[in-house]
């Protein structure tokens, strides 16, 4: 779904952003998109789309960290 018509940014390149870059609130999206940069009605709707994605990359990261820390302390034992 297309989430800024005017500049034909969707739904899957917010959440790409969120889970591959880390990029977790609309100042750091539009900093690599124009997203809002014209109207401006997209904005409501990207930063609930970036509020769904968030907790996802969190917790991704947050696996990916627990398995280093655990494979960090196997290391010293």
């Amino acid at each position: 779904m297309y989430v800024c018509v005017c500049h034909g940014i969707s739904d899957k390149t917010l959440r790409k952003l969120a889970h591959e870059q880390g990029m977790t609130d609309i100042k750091e999206i539009r900093k690599v998109t124009p997203l809002g940069s014209q109207c401006g009605k997209c904005v409501r709707t990207a930063k609930k789309i970036l509020q769904e994605a968030v907790p996802r990359t969190m917790l991704k990261h947050s696996a990916n960290l627990r398995a280093k820390l655990i494979s960090n302390k196997a290391a010293y034992l």
